[in-house]
């Protein structure tokens, strides 16, 4: 018995040796398990932060406290064409050119107290240099430490590039655009001098005729008055006085001239509004009255179109403007034109202007008895190079440039329906009697 009971000790230890290690072996299986979990998952992380920094298309250096570069992404290695084990523990000031240095050299300073944004540094690049806007960051470990920087940069040479490119594009744009605004000038003189050549031709036949006469005249005159000097007085006197016709020449040349003066007069007065149009934008603003300016565009512009255009006229006269009256003509002849325009296919053309004074302001209001315009295109028809015409009928730019004339006059222009059909051009224009002074 004595025997059996260290033998069933023994047992019992052993039991319990086993059974701790069966614990040991499992809880080696279980550290097993969540060791192997724990390098998949940190594995997984470092291929998920591999993927992210080879495809981040801005340049990442991590330095620490020294400068000295310990990670890289791919974007910097294209750029620079090094490998990333040829860059690290290199300080990443020698990544950027000579004139960069001034700034980068600023960092390490500036780290522990700000962070610093956009500064715009050159990289050494492949073969030449490349622009970057860099952004700095301090760096922390988890115990709140400073332990280095963080440097992120995005190249902006294409961003240059672009930018090039654009301000090339708007240099043309701007030329293309000057342009098509000297054609609409053209356009619109070519129009003037349809209905100038017909306005001047009345005033020229009657000069001409009238100097034809009077050279005849002369004529006679002169032969009259070489009868007397050769001769002298003498019966036949009356004779050649009745034979040329003395008298009735005599009664004749008053006439003759006054009719020649008034022609004159006329083509003057045309002349000189033909030179206050074409002044263009360089004349001095100063006082005038809307209202003739208005009937001449009207008039100038009608003698190139129809001839049964109808025109009633609802003005009170004068209608003072401080402006210059050459640019509020063309903006006149524009809105006539359009209106003209809007009703090329009616056999009876009719126009119907207004004008007055209002709040200080003078408005003026073009109406014709076309279709309209279509409410889409209300919003939009003082827009550069926008047109309803047809294709090679218009540039687009002639209601353009007249909001354009108004605004700088300090005035309005807006465009609606009318209620009975047609459409309304309205110009406000600042207001200015004689005596306020401006026009002195």
């Amino acid at each position: 018995m004595s025997d059996a009971l260290p033998f069933a000790a023994q047992e019992t230890a052993w039991i319990e040796v086993i059974q701790k290690m069966d614990e040991t072996y499992a809880d080696l299986v279980r550290y097993q398990v969540e060791l192997e979990k724990k390098n998949a998952a940190l594995e997984e992380a470092q291929h998920f932060l591999a993927s992210i920094l080879a495809s981040m298309t801005d340049v990442l250096i991590v330095c620490d406290l020294t400068g000295a570069i310990q990670q890289v992404n791919r974007a910097l290695e294209d750029l620079t064409g090094l490998p990333a084990d040829q860059l690290l523990g290199r300080p990443f000031q020698s990544l950027f050119t000579k004139d960069s240095q001034l700034l980068v050299d600023g960092f390490a300073q500036c780290i522990r107290d700000e962070t610093i944004h956009d500064c715009a540094l050159q990289l050494r690049g492949r073969g030449e240099p490349i622009p970057v806007d860099i952004n700095c960051t301090s760096r922390y470990d988890h115990r709140r430490r400073l332990v280095g920087m963080v440097l992120l940069g995005r190249p902006v040479g294409e961003l240059h590039k672009a930018y090039r490119a654009l301000n090339q594009a708007h240099t043309e744009l701007k030329t293309a655009q000057q342009q098509l605004v000297q054609s609409e000038k053209m356009a619109s003189l070519g129009r003037l001098v349809a209905g100038v050549a017909h306005e001047l031709n009345n005033p020229i036949s009657f000069i001409y005729g009238n100097v034809h006469a009077l050279e005849r005249y002369t004529q006679r005159l002169a032969r009259y008055i070489a009868f007397f000097h050769e001769r002298g007085p003498g019966a036949d006197q009356d004779r050649l006085r009745g034979e040329l016709r003395i008298d009735r020449i005599l009664d004749d040349l008053s006439p003759l001239i006054t009719g020649t003066m008034e022609g004159a007069e006329r083509v003057r007065d045309i002349v000189q509004g033909l030179r206050q149009f074409s002044s263009g934008q360089q004349g001095e603003h100063a006082l005038f009255d809307v209202e003739p300016v208005l009937r001449r565009a009207v008039h100038w512009v009608s003698k190139g179109g129809p001839e049964a255009l109808e025109v009633d006229y609802d003005l009170p006269a004068p209608l003072w403007v401080f402006g210059h009256a050459g640019q509020i003509q063309q903006v006149l002849m524009n809105l006539v034109q359009n209106a003209l325009d809007a009703m090329a296919d009616m056999d009876h053309p009719h126009l119907e202007i207004r004008g007055g004074e209002e709040g200080g302001g003078v408005w003026l209001e073009v109406r014709d008895f076309g279709p309209g315009v279509a409410e889409a295109d209300l919003m939009q028809i003082f827009d550069p190079f926008f047109t309803t015409k047809p294709v090679g009928s218009g540039t687009g730019l002639g209601l353009a440039i007249s909001y354009g004339i108004v605004n700088e006059h300090g005035g309005r222009l807006e465009a609606r329906n009318h209620s009975q059909g047609g459409a309304v051009f309205r110009v406000e224009l600042p207001s200015v009697r004689p005596g306020d002074g401006l026009g002195d």
